[in-house]
């Protein structure tokens, strides 16, 4: 017969929590499947009858990878639900117990989003002055008199390093001429 002190009490939600913080590295393992999954699917249902000359071909290295993710993703998992911890660097000046910066974090990625609408119509000059000036702004750079004359110039080296030096090319926009 069993008494109230031999049922374990019902897991309480800050337990849950206490539980998936100890095992956050699972997050990468998910991250790592769904990659994994990803590059299989991919890389199975590409078709290469054309280029297919012996016996590796094109799908040979994209099966590989996502083979060696799908592995490297349950390696990852047996060790942390084993207990295995990764071990923070040495260097690192994190303050785990303060939270995270939300608003610097949507900051950057708005700014990330808005340079990729904005360098079709407007050009990578443009558009990449504002990616790095948005960047330095959400960043915490308030230096309005010199901060987009250097996000001009970065733009400027990085579209003519990549375009005319590299051979990759960038949208001009309506600089196309000047440039």
């Amino acid at each position: 017969m069993t008494t109230q002190t031999d049922i374990p009490p019902a897991e309480t939600g800050g337990e849950r929590r206490s539980w998936l913080r100890e095992h956050s590295e699972l997050g990468v393992c998910v991250l790592l499947l769904g990659l994994g999954v990803l590059v299989l699917t991919d890389a199975l249902t590409m078709d290469v009858d054309i280029a297919q000359r012996g016996p590796v071909g094109p799908k040979t290295v994209p099966v590989v990878v996502g083979a060696g993710l799908l592995v490297i993703a349950a390696l990852l998992a047996v060790d942390v639900l084993r207990g295995g911890r990764g071990q923070a660097e040495g260097g690192e000046d994190i303050d785990l117990s303060e939270p995270a910066d939300w608003r610097t974090v949507l900051l950057l990625a708005g700014v990330f989003l808005g340079a990729a609408v904005l360098i079709e119509p407007l050009g990578f000059p443009v558009a990449g002055a504002l990616l790095f000036w948005g960047a330095a702004f959400a960043l915490g750079s308030r230096r309005i008199d010199r901060d987009p004359l250097i996000a001009a110039g970065i733009s400027l080296v990085t579209y003519t390093v990549f375009n005319n030096l590299l051979g990759v090319p960038l949208p001009g926009g309506p600089l196309m001429g000047v440039l």
